[in-house]
């Protein structure tokens, strides 16, 4: 038996076990086998490991997608995270190339998939409140959004949760430099039912002026010393 002839919902199962590069050569064997690839049932989940997957033609973006998840494990996030005024020329032009990369992505499913339920974000140092912002406002039904070691991320991020999170229940901002202990206590005082971690994050030196930096660590230096 040729696997053309199986019917429609066993090739979808079939290709629901397979990767998206594998997904997207067998698609390229025939035209059944495209109309599967093509299928919006197919793709409910999708997972990146970073940025520059999200440039490539192996998935589909469309109305079924109900859990995203964009997570960057690399030595590359670092330079992502260190503040602008920070990074070198290399630095700066490495980060210019995929700066939008990320967000712009955000903003198609904003447009294309209102039914998302999940989102998950690590080391998306571009990713700013806004975006966040608006995906809140056009997936109403997001139920977890879990943010790491995304440092644009701030307090306004927290009271767009308030205003536009009806159906979280989820919210993760570990590691998220520029959040405060404010922010988080008003997502508590407001969102009482929101299951809220934030690992480190009101802990940490958030992002300053130079001038600023600098006499935080000098404060900082006195308190060891004493």
């Amino acid at each position: 038996m040729h696997i053309t002839q199986l019917n429609r919902e066993c090739l979808l199962h079939l290709f629901s076990f397979l990767d998206k590069n594998s997904r997207k050569n067998l698609a390229k064997t025939c035209h059944k086998l495209l109309e599967v690839f093509q299928d919006p049932l197919l793709w409910s989940l999708l997972n990146f490991h970073s940025p520059v997957e999200l440039k490539k033609d192996n998935f589909l973006l469309g109305p079924a997608l109900k859990h995203l998840s964009i997570c960057w494990y690399s030595e590359r996030v670092k330079v992502c995270n260190i503040e602008d005024w920070m990074k070198n020329s290399f630095q700066k032009d490495f980060c210019k190339r995929h700066e939008n990369t990320v967000s712009d992505f955000l903003l198609d499913v904003c447009n294309r998939c209102p039914s998302l339920l999940s989102l998950t974000l690590s080391g998306c140092g571009h990713v700013t409140d806004d975006c966040i912002l608006q995906l809140l406002k056009s997936c109403p039904n997001l139920k977890s959004l879990k943010l790491e070691n995304c440092v644009r991320i701030t307090d306004h991020t927290l009271e767009a949760v308030t205003l536009h999170g009806a159906s979280l229940q989820t919210l993760h901002v570990d590691f998220c430099r520029n959040v405060t202990q404010a922010g988080l206590e008003r997502v508590r005082e407001k969102c009482p039912s929101v299951m809220l971690r934030a690992e480190r994050s009101a802990n940490m030196i958030p992002d300053t002026k130079p001038e600023k930096k600098l006499m935080l660590e000098k404060a900082s230096r006195k308190l060891v010393q004493l």
